[in-house]
């Protein structure tokens, strides 16, 4: 995407909070949404809203499937976790542009790329295994029945045969340090693994299909009045400009409503 690049994330939103019209609401989960007349009704955590709109769009968070799909659902939303490693201050003169790898295309995930100093990442990352809860951010979270959810999915019973060997080593290197640095060797040699120290993790809402092929696309699901981004390709927010486009673009084929009249409203729902 020509639009992608590295800025300062928190800047980029809080000047997109004094551009729209309304009220941005903070740490608020949603929990329904209901039609109510001609407006929306939002029953999230922090209380309930009214959405003054004969249309919105939702996602794509890590449990959108649960409220975009009625049974039988074709595509599941499985979480995968991406580690993240930081290089030491004193060695971040290794590093002064962004560097992706070449991707395997049969794994649509970016690989381990390098972030320069002036980026807020600024290191290494991230690999992707399978998380063991919706917002599993540390190996050691654990749902049992959203574990149980996932693993009952046949698409991913089916996509460890697709790409086995990929699965084993994404595993192996969340699990050392070294093969993590090896990876990132291959782009910047001079890289040691006592460079690298522990940068956090996030998890990744990736749509799958029964037969155990990745959506890579976007995918939209349609309802009365409203439109779920199910799926979203990389890079989400180095190209979140290109990718607002590209949603309102949809919203007006689908709602037979000019692109620059559409009001997009983001929520997460579970």
């Amino acid at each position: 995407m020509p639009e992608e690049g590295i800025v300062d994330y928190p800047q980029v939103c809080d000047a997109l909070a004094r551009e729209i019209r309304g009220e941005v609401i903070t740490g608020a989960r949603v929990t329904a949404i209901h039609r109510d007349g001609k407006s929306w009704r939002v029953i999230s955590t922090a209380g309930e809203y009214m959405l003054r709109a004969n249309r919105h769009l939702r996602g794509p968070p890590v449990r959108s499937s649960r409220r975009a799909y009625r049974p039988p659902r074709t595509i599941r939303i499985v979480p995968f976790r991406g580690e993240y490693y930081k290089i030491r201050p004193e060695r971040q003169h290794l590093v002064r542009n962004l560097i992706y790898p070449v991707p395997d295309p049969k794994f649509p995930f970016p690989g381990c790329p390098l972030h320069p100093p002036h980026s807020r990442r600024s290191g290494s990352g991230s690999n992707a295994v399978l998380a063991f809860a919706r917002e599993g951010y540390r190996k050691t979270d654990f749902n049992a029945a959203e574990l149980f959810d996932a693993l009952a999915f046949s698409g991913l019973r089916r996509f460890p045969r697709k790409v086995s060997e990929m699965c084993w080593q994404e595993i192996r290197r969340s699990f050392s340090r070294d093969l993590f640095c090896a990876s990132l060797q291959r782009l910047v040699p001079e890289i040691q693994p006592d460079d690298l120290i522990e940068g956090g993790s996030g998890v990744r809402a990736q749509a799958m299909a029964p037969d155990g092929s990745l959506i890579e696309d976007f995918h939209f699901v349609q309802g009365p009045g409203e439109l779920h981004v199910v799926n979203a390709p990389s890079p989400g927010a180095t190209a979140s400009l290109g990718w607002e486009k590209k949603s309102r673009g949809s919203c007006s084929a689908r709602f037979s409503v000019p692109a620059r009249a559409f009001s997009l409203r983001f929520t997460t729902a579970s």
